[in-house]
């Protein structure tokens, strides 16, 4: 799965390298990993679940 995946990394992602997340958007889930680590574990959300974690995270 994670080879097919197009990953995007976040624009609220350090330039610096410490903070990086990526997220790959399938239209039955929203994948999020450290993209330090992209061979390690990936977690995996519903995207009505992302939408609100957005919307949390943004004040909307």
């Amino acid at each position: 799965m994670n080879g097919d995946l197009a990953w995007f990394k976040s624009s609220y992602s350090g330039s610096e390298g410490g903070d990086c997340l990526e997220v790959a958007a399938h239209p039955a889930a929203i994948h999020i990993r450290d993209s330090k680590v992209p061979a390690g574990g990936i977690l995996t959300v519903s995207p009505s679940t992302w939408t609100e974690f957005l919307e949390r995270m943004l004040g909307e």
